[in-house]
């Protein structure tokens, strides 16, 4: 019978050493999971690289939370995924740039739909900057500059 994935946080264990040797390990292979038993698993690269960001980050003593793709967010915990504050986040769902649900007098937000938003606009500041770039060089800003003063 499969289970259900759910939100899972994982907190940094008091002594460190054992993930930190365990990231030094993942880091030199390339994926073979052992069981208790001995028995050996081939992990595909992906779940490989994601194990070895999630051992890195708690031996560097951060916390570690799992969540499916359907998970539902609070706005306070999807303005803190996107880095901004709650007000911000808010009015992104109002401007529709975010779709939302209502669930009693709350907003929730959907993780896949909140990831897609990050990476819109991720591609779009790309863009932006894509272009800023290619119009300085076409207008000679970069040669219309002074050279830096060397101040050594």
């Amino acid at each position: 019978m499969a289970t259900t994935p759910h939100e899972h946080t994982v907190l940094p264990p008091d002594d460190r050493s054992e993930p930190t040797g365990l990231a030094r390990g993942l880091r030199a292979t390339h994926g073979a999971l052992v069981g208790p038993d001995g028995s050996e698993i081939a992990l595909p690269e992906e779940l490989h690289s994601v194990l070895r960001d999630v051992v890195e980050a708690l031996s560097q003593g951060s916390a570690i939370s799992i969540a499916p793709h359907n998970t539902m967010l609070t706005t306070q915990e999807a303005a803190d995924l996107l880095g901004t504050s709650r007000p911000a986040l808010v009015g992104l769902l109002t401007e529709d740039k975010i779709p939302y649900s209502m669930r009693g007098g709350h907003r929730r937000v959907m993780l896949n739909d909140l990831l897609g938003y990050k990476e819109r606009s991720r591609k779009e500041r790309e863009a932006i900057l894509d272009t800023m770039a290619t119009e300085g060089e076409e207008t000679g800003l970069y040669e219309a500059t002074d050279p830096a003063e060397n101040t050594r």
